[in-house]
């Protein structure tokens, strides 16, 4: 029988971390298939992380709260329970309670021992770093001399990643021309004093973290341009108000204005497979399936985006159905990684929340998003047989948010243009 690695996984196309929330563990303890080994949280998702082997949890190289690098090892299975326990992480907690002493301990299993290491009664301190750690220290010609001097600031003292990158950093500064120091009483360009004493600080949790991390990675990334059509929404007010409770005792759950919006998007990027595309440098990848993300608000723990697989393989009803359970399963925390990946195109509806329009930010590494804002009642000007009229009409604002790296002007506009003409000329009756 052999050990088993357990690596964080990836909790979405773009995510690049997680954060351990919570171990359902310890080490030392009986695991089988499928027993919740772990919680894993994201920007995108938290999720219960099942355990792939059965046997006995040995090492744990992370405590909970701390995040963690996609492929990183975190934990090891030893699957031949007659091997005996010797995690290192329960004989170092062990011989410390012993000594009644608060010297730093480390969940990982890379040891190191030198005559630089702080020597105690028993001898000199054992130190470990992760695998992480170790191999940034090997590749930017940081000693382990060097990393024994460093001040961890994570569990226990432990030194990571960011505490070699800060390291790193100042070494870099150290060697570079000086430059005038500003004012003692200067705050940092990152530091915002309260305004008044009655204003509160919240601690970001690891979503919102994460949302702020990929938000600006996007900006980053995409020159991002935004295009808006108004859309007469009237013909489609009218058929959902006659069709809504048929629907509804038909399927179990409402028929929304987000149906149809979809179904017109998913025609449109049939016409125009760029706007499905995404770029891998200066390559273009143009995707062949149509997987359709929408964006779900989750209460208190931000935003999710699960993807609708061959969207374009689906009817009205069928798209339906998919956006009603990947909701449901969204706001119950119980997306699978499969569900929130794979993404070519993403719909925002941000009209549910009473907002007449906006411009979202990219999900990368898509090139495209749309936003579809509150369907209003407005007087327009119409033109008629006996020419112009005031009339009321349903208006919608749809707008398109695209990646100028690759759609221009041209093309993002003659997309935005085919799903306003979807929306407005469609026969909704056909449809289902």
């Amino acid at each position: 029988m052999a050990r088993t690695k357990v690596v964080m996984p990836q909790m979405g196309e773009s995510v690049t971390t997680g954060t351990i929330t919570k171990w359902h563990k310890k080490p030392g303890e009986s695991i089988e298939i499928d027993d919740i080994l772990l919680d894993i949280s994201t920007d995108k998702v938290e999720s219960e992380i099942p355990s792939s082997v059965s046997g006995r949890l040995e090492i744990i190289h992370f405590p909970e709260g701390e995040t963690v690098d996609v492929g990183t090892v975190i934990a090891e299975i030893e699957e031949d329970q007659s091997v005996p326990f010797s995690s290192p992480d329960s004989e170092i907690e062990n011989r410390e309670a012993k000594k009644g002493t608060t010297a730093p301990v480390d969940e990982t299993v890379v040891e190191q021992r030198g005559a630089s290491d702080s020597p105690t009664g028993e001898g000199p301190l054992r130190r470990f770093y992760t695998p992480l750690v170790k191999a940034m220290a090997s590749k930017e010609g940081v000693s382990m001399d060097e990393l024994a001097q460093l001040k961890g600031s994570g569990a226990g003292g432990r030194v990571n990643k960011n505490d070699l990158l800060r390291y790193m950093e100042s070494k870099k500064s150290a060697s570079r021309p000086s430059s005038p120091e500003p004012s003692p009483s200067a705050p940092p360009l990152t530091s915002f004093p309260l305004s008044s004493k009655r204003d509160e600080i919240i601690p970001m949790d690891n979503m919102r973290k994460a949302i702020a991390r990929n938000m600006v990675e996007s900006k980053k990334t995409s020159p991002h341009v935004n295009s808006v059509e108004e859309v007469d929404m009237s013909r489609l007010v009218k058929f959902r108000e006659t069709f809504k409770k048929e629907f509804l005792a038909q399927e179990g759950f409402p028929l929304t204005y987000t149906h149809f919006i979809m179904h017109a998007i998913v025609s449109s990027l049939r016409e125009f497979p760029l706007v499905n595309a995404s770029l891998d440098g200066d390559q273009i990848v143009v995707k062949k399936d149509i997987n359709l993300g929408l964006a779900v608000a989750v209460p208190g723990n931000g935003l999710v985006v699960p993807v609708i697989k061959g969207a374009d393989g689906l009817n009205i009803t069928g798209l339906a159905r998919a956006t009603h359970e990947l909701a449901h399963k969204a706001r119950a925390k119980k997306l699978t990684l499969d569900e929130l990946q794979g993404g070519t195109f993403t719909l925002s509806n941000v009209g549910s929340f009473g907002t007449l329009f906006a411009t979202p930010v990219i999900l990368q590494p898509q090139v495209g998003i749309m936003a579809a804002g509150l369907i209003k009642k407005r007087a327009v000007v119409v033109e008629g047989a006996q020419g112009d009229a005031i009339a009321i009409r349903s208006l919608m604002y749809l707008t398109h948010t695209y990646d100028h790296r690759l759609i221009d002007g041209e093309l993002g506009g003659r997309f935005l243009a085919s799903v306003r003409k979807g929306l407005e000329t469609m026969e909704p009756s056909s449809l289902f």
